[in-house]
């Protein structure tokens, strides 16, 4: 469930909102002669950060534009039919120019606002360093073919090396541009990565602007940081209810209140490593449930038949709930999860005493606290 915090340049994008909105207009000039007519499409992403449409113009003599209202800075894809790629663009109520070569469509050049300047000044020095990491691996590649072990071994302590370098340029550009929404992006992918402890990146959120702290990202991250504070090991856990599969409500109350200790575990059907964990729970509750331990497993699915076959197929007897929202389910946001499988351990109180034990940890720890006897 570990996740390396990698640089991604179709994520990392913002903009600084204009004090008196009157629509934005995105003025683009394509090279390469693309034929009149070729469709061109403006996305940006949801709630969930799937792909979603906004518009779509056309091409006439390697001229389009797009044209709307955007009251709130948002980063932007610009996509050509059948052409692979994508120009990101920071969209913002202002006039906008973008121009790119047909078959670069990644590297196109965009001007008209402070907040485009300042992206485009971030990709730049983002490029460099993903250049440096493709002739890393591509020397990587050849030393492996050549089976030269100890050049191999030499590129991976170097390439460690890189990606802190990646990780830092990243940290630091955030702490020195308070008002680009760049930083709120790249805050955001440090949060939901775990790329740096909770109270840098709090520190770091602190830093920025009001302005960037008032987007949607940055009422986000503001959100998910009181949800870590709440869920953290020492606090008691955010109570909760959801529909069972038989269509009752439980709340978690409801089962600390019988319980020593008492898992949550946050799963799904589709989850493969949560799947794989199962057993080990079964094993741990079969042994320890006589003992006062229990768990009540939250979904992420969003189908109920889905759901249920799993519990019935991996012998889950304990109490189950779900909203079938997946990550948008609101118990999920409430206890910031971005990931599964994902647990949170309670003593009698609800007091978290533990967090994410998998594997023999987790019957280690039930052992500790109510005995082996």
């Amino acid at each position: 469930m570990k996740k390396l915090f990698v640089l991604s340049l179709g994520v990392l994008f913002l903009t600084a909102c204009n004090s008196e909105p009157k629509g934005f207009t995105i003025s683009g000039t394509i090279s390469g002669e693309p034929e009149n007519g070729t469709q061109i499409f403006l996305k940006t992403t949801d709630s969930i950060n799937q792909l979603i449409d906004v518009d779509t113009a056309t091409v006439e003599n390697g001229l389009f534009s797009f044209t709307g209202n955007q009251l709130e800075p948002k980063m932007h894809y610009i996509f050509v039919d059948k052409l692979r790629g994508n120009a990101p663009i920071i969209v913002e109520n202002a006039a906008m120019e973008v121009e790119f070569q047909k078959d670069s469509i990644g590297y196109a050049e965009i001007k008209g606002t402070e907040q485009n300047e300042l992206f485009m000044g971030f990709l730049a020095e983002s490029r460099k360093l993903s250049e440096r990491a493709r002739s890393m691996q591509d020397d990587m590649r050849m030393a492996a073919q050549e089976r030269d072990t100890a050049t191999v071994a030499a590129l991976r302590e170097e390439f460690i090396e890189f990606q802190e370098d990646a990780r830092n340029y990243n940290m630091n550009y955030a702490k020195e541009n308070p008002n680009a929404l760049v930083s709120v992006l790249i805050i955001g992918n440090l949060l939901a990565t775990k790329g740096a402890p909770v109270e840098e990146i709090q520190t770091m959120f602190d830093g920025l602007s009001p302005e960037m702290k008032a987007t949607e990202p940055g009422k986000k991250i503001a959100e998910q940081l009181e949800s870590l504070k709440s869920t953290e090991v020492g606090a008691t856990a955010p109570d909760f209810s959801a529909p069972t599969p038989t269509g009752s409500v439980l709340a978690l109350s409801d089962v600390t209140s019988n319980a020593k200790l008492t898992l949550v575990d946050f799963w799904a059907a589709w989850c493969r490593p949560c799947r794989e964990e199962n057993p080990n729970i079964v094993s741990v509750y079969k042994k320890y449930h006589d003992k006062g331990f229990d768990v009540l497993g939250v979904s992420l699915d969003n189908k109920a038949e889905h759901w249920t076959q799993a519990i019935e197929s991996d012998e889950l007897v304990w109490n189950h709930i779900s909203n079938l929202q997946r990550f948008q389910d609101p118990i999920a946001r409430l206890y910031n999860i971005n990931a599964i499988p994902a647990a949170f351990l309670l003593d009698e109180n609800g007091v978290i005493v533990a967090k994410d034990l998998r594997g023999p940890a987790l019957e280690e720890k039930v052992a500790e606290i109510l005995g082996k006897s």
